[in-house]
């Protein structure tokens, strides 16, 4: 066995073990994966301050408490419409069920297809299940799927555990990289180094640039959707606006969801019609001009590629799998793309 061969062996080793030990830690990994993540994004912010003559902790400390009000504002504004939201979702539905099975069961009679809805049933489960305020819907799902005590525990945990992880990480992010290359063979650091660089290039484009786009489209939905008077309009856009981030599944999901709240209020066509018109346009500005301009096509990594990388990492690490999707497949087009250009500079391909 060649020298080359064994250098291979090991890395393709120490790869695998690497996934294995992912694998059975993803619990435990997962905090840490959501803090490196955040701390990535927001390094270059806590750098800008830096220069600016301002003390790390301090940066940190300003960048950090910054995020956490931003989430807790996005939560504080979601919450509380939810909860007054709530009754007319539960009057309306039977409604709606009731006005459907009279303007639909005479057309499919025409058509020979006898089909009536039951609304009583419809009743008695918009009672069952939203029949309290949002407290009692969600101790009834976390008692119900049986893992309340614990999902609980996780969610406080992560709470308290992102932050202190992400301050810290934020804190040694300029000296990770020096102590990383040390454990690099000399002789490989320079070819270590660019192919990281590239990596980050593509992958801080990609993400920056993607959560520009996000934030730009949660404050068009939510204000198109709030001048056409839906009520739910704030919550509802800033889901479509975040969920953007996943290529065609989230702006779907967005578009149900605030299809079923305008047909919920409206109970006509006309909250449809301005839905489907406000989502159009909103489609079109991101595909022709947010993303091409905030995101850039040189990053390599299409929609197929995001998606098949969320879903293929989701269904195999789960949570944590869903957070190295992304990073992970920016490596791997990279690789990708210096095999290439070494497979066309070689001699097999040349002849």
């Amino acid at each position: 066995m060649t020298t080359v061969q064994r250098q291979t062996l090991s890395w393709a080793g120490l790869g695998l073990l690497a996934l294995i030990l992912v694998w059975l830690l993803g619990p435990v990994l997962t905090p840490f994966l959501i803090a490196a993540v955040l701390a990535y994004v927001l390094e270059p912010s806590v750098g800008r301050l830096v220069r600016h003559k301002i003390p790390r902790a301090v940066a940190v400390s300003i960048v950090e408490t910054t995020m956490l009000v931003v989430v807790l504002a996005v939560l504080l504004l979601i919450i509380p419409i939810l909860s007054k939201q709530l009754p007319l979702v539960r009057e309306q539905i039977p409604l709606v069920a009731e006005r459907l099975s009279g303007q639909l069961s005479p057309w499919l009679a025409r058509v020979g297809i006898h089909m009536t809805l039951d609304i009583d049933t419809i009743k008695t489960l918009v009672l069952k299940y939203l029949g309290g305020n949002v407290e009692t819907l969600s101790t009834t799902l976390l008692s119900s799927a049986k893992i309340g005590g614990s999902v609980l525990l996780a969610v406080l945990g992560y709470v308290f555990l992102v932050p202190v992880v992400l301050f810290y990480l934020l804190m040694d992010w300029p000296t990770l990289g020096p102590r990383l290359s040390v454990l690099i063979p000399p002789r490989l650091r320079g070819c270590v180094r660019s192919f990281v660089m590239e990596c980050d290039e593509m992958l801080g484009q990609y993400l920056r640039g993607q959560l520009s786009v996000m934030l730009i489209l949660a404050a068009y939905y939510s204000v198109a959707l709030a001048l056409c008077g839906l009520e739910l309009a704030v919550p509802v856009g800033l889901f479509t606006g975040l969920a953007i981030f996943i290529p065609y599944v989230g702006f779907g999901l967005g578009l149900l969801l605030a299809l079923i709240s305008a047909t919920l209020q409206f109970a006509s066509w006309y909250g449809v019609v301005t839905v489907a018109v406000i989502y159009g346009i909103g489609q079109l500005v991101e595909s022709f001009v947010l993303t091409p301009r905030l995101v850039g096509e040189r990053i390599g990594m299409s929609a197929l590629t995001v998606i098949f990388a969320l879903l293929a990492f989701g269904h195999l690490f789960g949570f944590v799998g869903v957070l190295m999707a992304l990073p992970v497949s920016a490596v791997l087009v990279v690789a990708a793309g210096r095999l290439r250009d070494s497979y066309v500079d070689s001699e097999i391909y040349r002849g």
